[in-house]
């Protein structure tokens, strides 16, 4: 069983445990409720499909760097808002059955629009195209085994044991923090052969103004469009997560596997670097200026 593997493993299970914590603190209301106003979820779920790829084309037509670190730019924004941002949601009192349900009807939709994406990039900045075609099963497995299932066993708890999962759901959100940070500390910084990304200062240097900037106009347009679109602090909130905190996973997938291009990999492993704390900054920003209080600190 190869190093690669086994981070890989501990990665997808961090996140199912993630998405479980998650789940404790949902109930079947909060999704018949988006059900009922869907107003918010479309809203959102266009700013993610439609603006993020705007916004990485943009920033990569200007950037003054690589082909393949534009085309690795432009994965990166094609590539869904996974159980990273429905974690934030939950973390910063965001609307986290929105989240979810962006996250796993995004999932799908990736299935078509990677590819058209990716190979519009291709061709734009390296004159090229591949016949790229994301495993369907593999990515419905992904869906249900990372979110689906953890997240409804964690709302089955609650409705059958709620004090339970109010207790469990405190020390479990840094119980995840703390398991998060592990698991990509060691993606980013073994070497190859031991799983990690193999990045050198260069790569930094090169590649982490323009993820930032990339990054940072991702949270304001997802904030910023639904508060044009009239929609509440929560969904805003939501909004920001899923667009500024990418399914790096996916993309490593993508650029790795798929298209055999390590230097296309790279954008991800140095956004999800800082995205994170990033998009904390923002949370936490975004709600002192609306006098909204984080899950934690309504706990104190």
């Amino acid at each position: 069983m190869s190093a690669t593997f086994l981070v890989d493993l501990a990665v997808g299970t961090v996140l199912g445990l993630v998405m479980f914590g998650v789940g404790l603190s949902l109930t079947f209301a909060d999704f018949r409720r988006i059900i009922r106003h869907p107003r918010a979820f479309f809203t959102a779920l266009s700013a993610q499909m439609i603006g993020l790829p705007i916004i990485a084309f943009t920033i990569s037509l200007l950037a003054p760097i690589p082909g393949e670190i534009k085309v690795g730019l432009i994965i990166l924004s094609a590539s869904p808002g996974g159980a990273t941002s429905g974690f934030l949601t939950y973390l910063w009192r965001g609307n986290v059955a929105l989240s979810l349900s962006i996250t796993s009807v995004n999932s799908l939709l990736t299935l078509f629009s990677i590819p058209i994406i990716v190979n519009f990039g291709l061709t734009v900045f390296l004159g090229t195209s591949s016949d790229l075609h994301l495993p369907f099963w593999e990515t419905v497995r992904h869906i249900f085994f990372i979110t689906i299932i953890p997240a409804t066993l964690g709302i089955m708890i609650r409705r059958r044991f709620p004090r339970t999962a109010e207790k469990i759901s405190q020390p479990a959100k840094y119980i995840m923090l703390v398991l998060l940070a592990i698991v990509f500390a060691i993606k980013l910084f073994a070497g190859e052969k031991q799983g990690g990304a193999g990045l050198d200062l260069a790569d930094f240097y090169l590649i982490t103004p323009y993820a930032l900037l990339q990054n940072i106009f991702c949270l304001f347009f997802g904030y910023f469009f639904m508060k044009r679109m009239g929609l509440p602090h929560p969904s805003r909130i939501t909004a920001a997560m899923e667009s500024g905190v990418q399914n790096t996973t996916l993309a490593f997938l993508i650029a790795s596997n798929m298209l055999g291009n390590q230097t296309m990999v790279k954008p991800a492993l140095v956004y999800s670097l800082f995205s994170f704390w990033t998009a904390c900054l923002f949370a936490y920003t975004a709600n002192r200026i609306n006098a909204v209080k984080s899950t934690s600190e309504q706990a104190e």
